[in-house]
Order: C-alpha cells, then sequence, then structure tokens
C-alpha cells in the first residue's frame, strides 16, 4: 500500500479528491444558473458550500473509522448549520417583499448534496443537481410567467 506525505493511504486520498471534484461540479451546475441571474450567492459560493460539505462528510468517515464512537450525524448537523448561517447572509427584505429565499435554500440543498457526495452517492447527488437546476431555473420561469398572468398578488 502507498502512503502520501502524511502516512494516509494513496488511493484513499485520490477517491478524496474525485469526490471533491464532483463536488465542486455539482456546486458550479446551481451555481452558474443563479450567477447568470446575478444573485447575492453564485458560481463560486455554491461550488465552496458543496465542496465545504462533502469535504467534511470525508473527515468524518475518516474519523468514524479511527474512531468507531464518533458521531458522524454531529458531522453533518455542524456542517449544515454552518450553511444554515451562509445563507441567511444572502436573504434581504425590500419593502414588503423578501429577496433572495432560493439562493438561500439552494446553498443549503448543496451543502446535503456536497455531503451526499462524500459520503459516495454519486447517482442521488448527480439527481438531486439535475432536479435542483430544473427547479430553479425552469420553475422561476413558470413563476414568472404565472405573475404575469395572475397578477402578483
Amino acid at each position: 500500500m502507498q502512503t502520501d506525505i502524511l502516512g494516509g493511504d494513496v488511493a484513499d486520498t485520490l477517491v478524496a479528491l474525485g469526490k471533491l471534484l464532483v463536488a465542486l461540479a455539482c456546486g458550479a451546475a446551481i451555481g452558474w444558473e443563479r450567477e447568470r441571474h446575478e444573485k447575492a450567492a453564485g458560481l463560486r459560493t455554491h461550488m465552496l458550500v458543496s465542496a465545504g460539505a462533502c469535504l467534511f462528510a470525508i473527515v468524518g468517515l475518516r474519523i468514524q473509522a479511527t474512531s468507531p464512537q464518533a458521531d458522524l450525524l454531529r458531522i453533518v448537523q455542524g456542517a449544515l448549520m454552518g450553511t444554515g448561517f451562509l445563507a441567511g447572509g444572502v436573504i434581504f427584505r425590500e419593502g414588503a417583499s423578501v429577496r433572495g429565499l432560493t439562493t438561500a435554500a439552494g446553498l443549503w440543498l448543496l451543502a446535503a448534496i456536497g455531503l451526499t457526495v462524500g459520503l459516495g452517492d454519486f447517482l442521488l447527488a448527480f439527481a438531486a443537481t439535475a432536479l435542483s437546476f430544473v427547479t430553479i431555473s425552469l420553475l422561476g420561469r413558470v413563476e414568472r410567467k404565472a405573475k404575469r398572468v395572475f397578477g402578483s398578488g
């Protein structure tokens, strides 16, 4: 077995790097859509949230492998709480309306997608990314059209 400079298994490290790349790609898919519409959190933010959550999952699994009593759910909970804090920063009130809720929800969902990648369920992460993209991009158009047809009230 080959080891890296810190004594870890090189194959495990390469798998972890692959997971991070997948998480970055998932974040980019949603972040690109947000960036394109000039939202408060764009491409880089979404990519970083997804990759960060992925890394928390990877580190959590590694800790759990060496210390079986370690609680992986606490790591997941911490990652999602941190993302909630970040997401709160993109929500703004403008008079009677609130802006940024979709972007905040997207960041929160991307944290879950990143965790999913980190835990190794690529198919679920890809499906969630695709469904999120469709929800954000296509349903946004449906909402705008419905507001034009039925009025915003």
